[in-house]
């Protein structure tokens, strides 16, 4: 392309506002088509999806609670138990000492009973 003829286009384009205007209007209208196509959402469906989700959270954080307390519950419920079969190991295990204490000493008290009852 020579250079006289890139002068005259570009006198044309500069000199022709109604091309430019037509282009400048026909982009913002595309802008704002993308606009509206790409906007987020309302404010009134924002506030409804946050509700909305913070519902469920709540609910998920009962659950998550409620099933914290059934384990502590069961967990409690064991200790308990193993306390109580200890504490009963140890009750059964001091009688059988002092049983086996009485089966030992039974011959000496009865041989001190008799000592102290011949003299």
């Amino acid at each position: 392309m020579s250079k006289h003829k890139r002068e005259r286009e570009n006198e044309n384009e500069t000199s022709n506002p109604g091309g430019f205007l037509a282009g400048v209007l026909l982009g913002g209208l595309a802008g704002a088509g993308a606009m509206l196509l790409l906007a987020p959402q309302s404010g009134k469906k924002t506030r409804t999806k946050i509700k909305r989700k913070g519902r469920k959270l709540g609910k998920q954080t009962a659950e998550t609670i409620d099933a914290s307390v059934d384990q502590v519950r069961a967990k409690a419920n064991e200790v308990t138990t193993n306390i109580h079969e200890q504490a009963e190991n140890l009750q059964q295990r001091g009688q059988d000492v002092v049983d086996e204490q009485k089966k030992r000493w039974a011959p000496v008290v009865k041989a001190g009973k008799k000592a102290v009852s011949e003299a």
